[in-house]
């Protein structure tokens, strides 16, 4: 193929973002999926441990050593819910706030420095065209289930 197919340049963005990210995280000895679980988690209230995963569009084993990790690291800590005896909310300790506001800071960062160098309306093709290959995915409409 000539031509690079949608699905390369989706990944090759994503891998190239992904390794970005993780050199950020890595200065201060973190990573990208545990910055991504900072900003994930409710600053104030907490969050369920069970509603993080789908947030974060992760899978509960994974998402189940990345907080192991940060629990291990003094960034979160497990408490009882209130609102359900069986459940866990996940609060950040305040280390774990400076950690958010750092992996908060290289987001908005990466969203400043794109907004630089691409138009506002190239942008909202840009997210027009992601939001339907999500849609496509999402409904089952590219590959029918047979």
């Amino acid at each position: 193929m000539k031509e690079k197919t949608i699905d390369y340049i989706l990944r090759s963005t994503w891998m190239s973002v992904t390794k970005m990210y993780n050199e950020e995280a890595g200065k201060k000895g973190s990573t990208m999926a545990t910055g991504f679980a900072l900003i994930s988690i409710d600053p104030e209230e907490g969050t369920p441990s069970t509603a993080l995963g789908p947030k974060m569009g992760m899978e509960a084993t994974s998402l189940s050593r990345t907080l192991k990790s940060m629990e291990q690291k003094g960034l979160i800590e497990r408490k009882p819910n209130p609102d359900d005896g069986r459940g866990v909310l996940i609060h950040l300790t305040p280390f774990g706030k400076e950690m958010r506001d750092f992996s908060k800071g290289v987001v908005l960062g990466f969203d400043e420095a794109v907004k630089k160098n691409v138009s506002a309306e190239e942008l909202e093709i840009f997210k027009k065209v992601a939001n339907t290959i999500n849609e496509l995915i999402n409904s089952k409409k590219i590959y029918d289930s047979q």
